[in-house]
């Protein structure tokens, strides 16, 4: 079989295929042979149909069609196996077929083009001499008192407030009713009776809180508010509504003591010291692996950079599925019908929209494997076992793959000791949270005085 090879653009291989003539006549042959014997005619036995006859029920051009595609299957099958090519197993046709089927005539010689998805091929930058800048994140001890308060919240005791106004941090039992500033009807479903609230900045709309404090039991006052532009009902967004609100109740919180007693019983920890030093080591070590991350994902984003990419389209596809995959477990995790917005009128657009996602998921992953390649980097058979047994002990219910989670738990490890093997070589300067764009470069004051120079102008 003569074929032609040429490099095209998207990682793929374009193939000009030659059939020969002895390669033409013999499938067609074949083909119509296979059908003689399978095929039953009205008035002549299985396998005895003449064949003329079955070429004129049949069709001739409906026979032709038929042939032509086995060919071109067949023949592009052998083309990559002759060629040795790597496919992905996907081809596209660039001839169109119905040109040559008005070509094609068996016993003679018939060329089509094709074109067949390859593996992706990754130019590196400078991998091993990366300078960059990343926020780090500090340990802050504040976060264990703000933890131990939280603790002390949900197990607090109301206690009725009866001799003084309302005041923020109480709990507040409230009759309430709104209307369209300046109307006279309710409006339908904002109403309530024995509502509670916590009377804490944000709970309820900008305006209602601030405007229950300092009210006593059994008194009724009118609180005016502006509802957000985002506000979820679009007929109160941004809209000023006047309630009516009175204070039936009044509680206060009475905090348990931070002893002994509540580490038992939010914790397995004996003492409030034990539970103490296990939270600061907790928040030190989650510190030190918001940092890890930060480092990581600035150093992935800088050899994407470095590096050219040309991608298949097969691979792109393929990392769209998983996305849009991902997505319907955490819809389905939380609740939501997933039939009803992955529709077929839907799928085109939301994959459309995944595509720019899917791409650069797919060049961050690509540029940490060509890096294994090209360092040998890889895990050892005893690295994988101890992670998979660790998996399988921490989601002991779960069914798997072996095959499928040996093939992930492997290429995750070699991401991960890749990234540190690059981190070692990585010029890393830190710098604080809040001062990087999300590029991984610092906010300029230039930058932020000429944009108010533009603004004021």
């Amino acid at each position: 079989m003569k074929v032609t090879q040429d490099r095209l653009p998207d990682s793929q291989i374009g193939l000009e295929i030659e059939i020969s003539s002895e390669a033409s006549k013999t499938t067609y042959d074949k083909f119509v042979t296979d059908l003689m014997r399978k095929t039953n005619i009205p008035g002549f036995r299985k396998g005895k149909v003449p064949r003329p006859i079955l070429i004129q029920r049949l069709g001739k051009e409906q026979i032709k069609a038929s042939v032509l595609e086995k060919l071109i299957q067949d023949s592009l099958k052998e083309a990559i196996e002759q060629e040795a090519i790597e496919s992905l197993g996907n081809y596209t046709l660039k001839s169109q077929f119905e040109e040559l089927l008005g070509i094609f005539t068996p016993g003679e010689t018939l060329t089509f083009s094709a074109c067949v998805d390859v593996p992706p091929t990754v130019t590196l930058g400078d991998y091993q001499n990366l300078s960059i800048k990343a926020e780090e994140t500090l340990y802050q001890s504040e976060k264990v008192e703000e933890f131990l308060k939280d603790k002390q919240e949900k197990l607090a005791t109301l206690i009725p407030v009866e001799n003084r106004p309302a005041q923020m941090g109480d709990v507040a039992v409230i009759d309430y009713s709104g209307k369209f500033t300046g109307e006279t009807e309710v409006i339908p479903g904002v109403e309530g009776t024995e509502f509670q609230v916590e009377l804490v900045e944000g709970q309820l709309v900008e305006g209602m809180i601030e405007g229950i404090v300092g009210m006593d039991l059994s008194q009724s006052k009118e609180i005016t508010v502006t509802f957000p532009t985002d506000y979820a009902r679009q007929d109160l967004a941004n809209k000023e509504v006047t309630f009516t609100i009175t204070l039936q109740e009044l509680k206060e919180k009475e905090l348990p003591e931070l002893d002994d007693e509540l580490a038992q019983e939010v914790s397995e920890f004996a003492t409030i010291q034990e539970l103490r030093e296990s939270l600061e080591k907790q928040f030190k070590e989650q510190a030190q692996d918001q940092t890890k991350n930060s480092i990581q994902s600035v150093i992935i984003d800088e050899l994407v950079k470095q590096s050219a990419f040309d991608l298949p389209n097969t691979l792109i596809q393929d990392e769209i599925n998983s996305l849009l995959t991902e997505s319907v477990m955490q819809m389905q995790q939380m609740g939501i019908d997933v039939n009803r917005l992955f529709t077929p009128e839907n799928i085109p657009a939301m994959r459309e929209r995944t595509k720019p996602e899917a791409i650069e998921r797919l060049k961050q992953s690509l540029v940490l494997m060509e890096v294994a390649k090209q360092e040998s980097i890889a895990p050892t058979a005893e690295e994988i076992e101890a992670k998979i047994k660790e998996l399988q002990e921490k989601y002991p219910d779960q069914n798997y793959d072996v095959d499928k989670l040996k093939k992930f738990v492997t290429e995750d490890l070699q991401k991960e000791q890749t990234l540190d093997w690059i981190q070692e070589k990585t010029k890393v300067e830190l710098v604080p949270e809040g001062t990087l764009n999300p590029l991984g470069e610092e906010e300029s004051n230039e930058t932020s005085e000429t944009e108010n120079a533009e603004t004021e102008s």
